[in-house]
């Protein structure tokens, strides 16, 4: 007979990720939440908006637009959730519920005034939804943005804030998240990229290229803590942003957003660890290959401590 007075036991791995949007999670993650879903770990998405103000790509989808039906976010519902089944992700919600904060669009337009936009939220508030998320799942790792947003976003940026103010709050009611990582690209593999792009010799059915400049998130190589390896997991990956079909365009190792500009796919994600202690580098000062801790022996995080260590 089943005790159902025991709860299941968590997976040893925990994972959190706070992302803006629908889309954004596979863009920048993909890969290695299929890894780690994988291997058995727990990963869990929260996403803070639906994307209502995201442009779409589809002329038979355009009428989903915010201005003309203004549907897209339900639509990305179904999008998210088909992307995630292709990375094995069972674990997603939104911050607060679905629609709880709308898209606040672009820096400066009149969207970012909208009450319940995102830009717009009492930092608290948000930052306490997620820290109920912290304290259910209890994860070792949490993934967001730089302070930028990455390109300056304000969803994105208000992303990083909530993250971060969430961290602190979940570890003021018991659970201190042992390393928080900025979701980052270094100089050198954005240069590879596009001249292998350059090198593909063939047309593309983007309108032009992008150029180095428009990659968010680029960092000098010694800037990166972490490199994860998720060439196992590329056809994962594509299919997850094959699924996000109103936001992005793939055509082989090349995809582009609602702006037309091809740019380069990239099977190996990179962090920079901003809260913690420190992870130890690979072989020759290489950044690790793991978001955890290599033996698995993890802390549990139940301390009242604030988390900075050595790498604040």
């Amino acid at each position: 007979m089943t005790d159902r007075s025991t709860p299941p036991a968590r997976p040893a791995r925990r994972l959190l990720l706070v992302h803006a949007h629908p889309d954004d999670e596979t863009i920048n993650n993909g890969a290695t939440m299929a890894k780690y879903a994988a291997e058995g770990a727990l990963v869990t998405l929260v996403t803070c908006t639906l994307g209502e103000e995201g442009e779409v790509i589809p002329p038979e989808l355009a009428h989903l637009a915010s201005d003309r039906d203004d549907t897209l976010g339900d639509h990305r519902i179904g999008e998210l959730a088909a992307a995630m089944s292709e990375l094995g992700v069972t674990d997603h919600r939104f911050l607060g519920g679905p629609g709880r904060y709308r898209d606040s669009g672009m820096m400066g337009v009149a969207q970012n005034e909208v009450a319940d936009c995102f830009w717009q939220a009492d930092l608290d508030e948000a930052a306490g939804h997620l820290a109920e998320v912290i304290l259910d799942v209890r994860p070792q790792a949490l993934v967001t943005y730089d302070d930028n947003g990455g390109y300056g976003h304000p969803d994105h940026i208000q992303a990083h804030r909530v993250a971060l103010r969430g961290y602190e709050l979940a570890a003021d009611q018991g659970h201190r998240v042992d390393r928080v990582f900025e979701i980052c690209v270094p100089r050198s593999v954005v240069e590879e990229g596009f001249a292998r792009l350059a090198e593909a010799g063939r047309d593309f059915p983007f309108e032009q290229v992008a150029s180095p400049d428009d990659v968010p998130g680029v960092v000098d190589d010694d800037q990166v803590t972490v490199a994860i390896d998720g060439s196992a997991y590329t056809d994962r990956k594509t299919a997850a942003m094959r699924a996000h079909a109103t936001q992005i365009a793939v055509d082989g190792p090349f995809f582009a957003l609602s702006n037309d500009l091809g740019q380069p796919f990239f099977a190996t994600e990179y962090y920079r660890q901003v809260r913690g202690e420190a992870l130890g580098g690979g072989p020759s000062g290489a950044p690790a290959g793991d978001l955890f801790d290599g033996d698995g022996d993890f802390n549990g995080g139940d301390s009242g401590d604030d988390g900075r260590g050595s790498a604040s």
